[in-house]
């Protein structure tokens, strides 16, 4: 296993940070410095950013879940603040609206994708709460990240040839990454 730096962002290192500032405000919250729930009831940010990462991740297929969390975490964070005072279950009927709208618009886009996947030498797929299954097929395939929080990656590189090097970085919690290679 290569270990390389990038210098870039990634789903895990920002999961990483994100766990290690919970820890620091319990620990601080147990030695009598703060109150945890001062600080934890901002907790509707962290749909924020998984909603941004999936946007910023995604290749057309990953919009509508990262929108989808940006929306979610922005209404509870009104919603707490008592700036909204519509109540999310009044609502619920719009998410199977907006679930259907997805699959629509998944199924007219699905052909462009895939013509689009022989330009990519990387591949780089987010998880959360859910399922991710991609596939590339490369003639220079030179790696990616994943990423799976309480969730599943599905990665199939049987069509792809490795010019070089190729270095894929997994993080997993809760969840797993399948990844299936040539058998070459």
């Amino acid at each position: 296993m290569q270990i390389e730096n990038r210098g870039r962002l990634t789903p895990q290192l920002l999961m990483g940070l994100i766990i290690i500032a919970v820890g620091v405000v319990f620990t601080l919250d147990n030695l009598g410095m703060v109150r945890a729930e001062d600080y934890l009831r901002y907790w509707p940010v962290g749909f924020i950013v998984v909603g941004v990462l999936k946007l910023w991740q995604s290749r057309g297929g990953g919009a509508f879940a990262g929108l989808l969390f940006i929306l979610a975490g922005a209404w509870l964070l009104l919603d707490m603040f008592d700036v909204v005072h519509v109540s999310f279950w009044e609502l619920w009927p719009l998410v199977l609206v907006l679930f259907g709208a997805s699959m629509v618009w998944q199924g007219i886009r699905g052909s462009r994708r895939q013509s689009s996947m022989d330009a990519n030498a990387t591949i780089s797929a987010l998880a959360v709460l859910g399922g991710v299954a991609r596939g590339n097929n490369s003639r220079a395939f030179r790696g990616g990240d994943l990423t799976a929080v309480m969730g599943g990656c599905e990665i199939d590189l049987r069509q792809a040839a490795i010019d070089g090097e190729a270095v894929i970085d997994v993080f997993a919690m809760w969840g797993g990454v399948e990844i299936r290679v040539p058998e070459d």
